[in-house]
């Protein structure tokens, strides 16, 4: 057996992934997101329920050149994004659910963390992407502040993963009139959010090898 780089374990991982897809063809953009996701959970079959809003890939590529901040339903999904990506993009990445507010308003209002994470996002004046890999309830609280015009965000990325409300929050999404990448039905997690935004911040700025 031989000892491969990093890199190298990476590259050859890509490969055998494209082999295994047998020549299917994808769209230009949407391939490097689609492989990373699978590379990330040897799931091939979200080569087939991610979905993509009109140019959500062109709207989402020109949001990070601009250098926008990415939030998180998720410590996990923020840990899980590529810093030095970020840095090279000028991006920056949130996450407010182990904030004492969050957790206080929640307990008051009966509501989950993730929910008031999204309210207390929706502060921010600057322009948002949103990649929610665990909590239904984010991409619901989401769907209702966009319906109330309190926020506009340039891209969400809804992957949830779960049995409840999991698929009902990710169709409110698909019904909006706003960028998205989703995939649909019950698969998801921190690990696939993690895995888009950095595909999308690795094709704005390469990587070395």
């Amino acid at each position: 057996m031989n000892i491969m780089k990093p890199m190298e374990i990476e590259m050859k991982s890509f490969e055998i992934i494209s082999r295994e897809l047998a020549g299917r063809i994808f769209d230009r953009q949407q391939e490097p997101v689609i492989k990373r996701v699978i590379h990330t959970t040897a799931d091939f079959e979200y080569a087939d329920n991610l979905c993509f809003s009109k140019d959500a890939m062109d709207k989402a590529i020109a949001a990070i050149k601009k250098g926008i901040c990415i939030v998180t339903d998720t410590q996990m999904a923020m840990a899980g994004i590529n810093k030095e990506a970020l840095k090279r993009c000028g991006c920056e990445v949130r996450c407010f659910m182990s904030d004492q507010d969050v957790a206080e308003k929640a307990a008051d209002q009966g509501i989950t963390r993730a929910a008031v994470s999204m309210r207390k996002a929706a502060e921010i004046k600057k322009p948002l992407i949103f990649a929610i890999g665990n909590a239904p309830t984010a991409l619901m609280e989401l769907e209702q502040l966009i319906r109330e015009e309190r926020i506009l965000p340039a891209l969400i990325i809804g992957v949830p993963v779960g049995f409840v409300n999991v698929v009902e929050s990710k169709e409110l999404i698909l019904q909006l009139d706003i960028p998205y990448i989703v995939a649909r039905g019950r698969k998801g997690g921190s690990n696939v959010a993690a895995a888009i935004v950095n595909a999308l911040l690795y094709l704005v700025s390469p990587r070395e090898n």
